[in-house]
């Protein structure tokens, strides 16, 4: 489903990522470890079409999509679910969730009231809180309100940065199990995480990055893939 080959990304004269290539196939999900400062983020965003690769491709289905906008990106049924959110604060919960139609353009009335019930059966405390401005969530519901944001669009490619960061180990947990519901549906995730243990309970495999390269991947099953994986990123 998803190609990435030989991607190079600079920041100014800063060389982040520096040949980085990387594949996922559907239902898919995928974890991506690494300190602070490696590219992980970086990688999410030149997906996203937030930032361009200098060069290198990305394909979606055979599709190049590293040239594109990130509006045309997110219309392919791609989600970015950045670490800080971006909701908007003056915005009900609800309304935060309705520009997430504009992903899917033709979508009817009824879809479109289907799919807000199906996020909202997946997200009762977004259902209660429908009615507030964003900026009066917790900062858990405002990172469930941004994961649902992107579900509602209809999206089969998500990529979630640092989702469990600062949260408390319950609201985690609910996260961790929307995941894992996205897997079962068959959506690809690529899942950019400090908390291992938690990534590498629902992913299929995994990458460590270091300097913008990818020094070390396995699967999630293999206990000395995992071993190699702390060693890798110096935990």
């Amino acid at each position: 489903m998803l190609q990435i080959r030989d991607i190079h990304v600079h920041y100014g004269r800063s060389h982040i990522l520096q040949g980085l290539s990387l594949s996922a196939a559907p239902g898919e999900v995928i974890g991506i470890f690494g300190r602070n400062g490696v590219g992980k983020t970086t990688l999410l965003k030149t997906i996203a079409g937030w930032l361009q690769p200098t060069s290198g491709t990305i394909t979606i289905d055979g599709t190049a999509i590293h040239h594109l906008s990130s509006h045309r990106i997110a219309r392919l049924g791609i989600g970015f679910v950045p670490e800080d959110r971006r909701i908007f604060p003056h915005l009900t919960v609800q309304e935060n969730l309705t520009l997430g139609f504009l992903q899917v353009p033709g979508r009817s009335r009824a879809q479109s009231r289907m799919a807000l019930d199906e996020v909202y059966a997946k997200f009762p405390r977004l259902k209660e809180r429908r009615s507030q401005p964003g900026m009066t969530l917790s900062g858990g519901e405002q990172q469930m309100l941004a994961m649902a944001r992107v579900m509602i669009g209809d999206a089969r490619l998500l990529l979630i940065d640092e989702p469990s960061e600062g949260l408390a180990p319950i609201i985690v947990a609910e996260l961790y199990a929307i995941i894992r519901t996205m897997k079962e549906n068959g959506r690809t995730v690529l899942l950019v995480e400090q908390n291992i243990t938690n990534a590498l309970a629902v992913s299929d495999r995994f990458v460590a990055i270091e300097r913008g390269q990818i020094v070390h991947a396995g699967t999630a099953a293999s206990e000395s893939d995992k071993q190699q994986l702390m060693e890798a990123i110096a935990i």
